[in-house]
């Protein structure tokens, strides 16, 4: 049980922790909307992390194949999905009143209806954004395929050890996408006027985008 247990946690970070177009995000979602909100998509990108392990350790023989067979247009798909993104997180840089700024506002006591029109980004949204998003990563396919093909766990492995090994992978996932989140909060707590807004928001998305150009020209 002790050997799942670890097993899933290092499966866990091992698909979190590397640099990518996700983490990109989560820190960029964090500084523009806050901490909350941008926990709806750490709870996304951590849950698709938890499907893929449930999936490696129930049918991963069988899956495996198929997924080296979409690969490739799952690439691409990630790779409109990430300008599109990277477009709209840019955005706010060329708005007057960009989105912290006003929800700073509205924290104060600013009308209901400006924070209608500005928190158009929601717990929910952010999570099957995420969520949709991490489920097509490439970065993402490439490790699932290597951990359906490994012997992450015993073949004959059971029941019990196979939950403990999904539920320790979904929770280091979770533990690292919301410290990603709180860090950038903290740099839009820090950037919270006019400019650093802006600064905030053409960088995120810029990184973003450069993250879809890698890998579109990816091998």
């Amino acid at each position: 049980m002790l050997d799942a247990l670890l097993a899933g946690v290092v499966a866990g970070y091992a698909i979190a922790i590397p640099v990518g177009a996700i983490a990109a995000l989560l820190i960029t979602l964090g500084a523009q909307h806050g901490a909350r909100v941008a926990a709806g998509g750490a709870l996304g990108a951590a849950t698709v992390d938890g499907l893929y392990a449930t999936v490696a350790v129930t049918a991963g023989a069988v899956i495996a194949p198929l997924i080296a067979a979409v690969e490739e247009p799952l690439r691409w798909i990630s790779v409109v999905v990430l300008v599109v993104l990277g477009i709209m997180l840019a955005l706010p840089a060329f708005r007057r009143r960009t989105a912290p700024v006003a929800a700073a506002t509205i924290d104060a006591g600013g009308d209901a209806q400006a924070s209608a029109r500005v928190r158009t980004a929601t717990f929910r949204r952010l999570f099957v954004t995420v969520g949709a998003l991490t489920l097509v990563n490439p970065v993402t396919v490439v490790y699932f395929a290597a951990l359906v093909g490994s012997s992450t766990l015993a073949v004959d492995a059971g029941a019990a050890e196979r939950l403990v090994f999904v539920v320790a992978a979904f929770a280091a996932s979770l533990s690292w996408q919301l410290l990603l989140t709180t860090a950038g909060s903290l740099v839009g707590r820090v950037l919270t006027g006019p400019t650093g807004a802006r600064v905030t928001a053409l960088v995120g998305g810029a990184l973003v985008i450069a993250l879809a150009v890698r890998a579109a020209v990816a091998a």
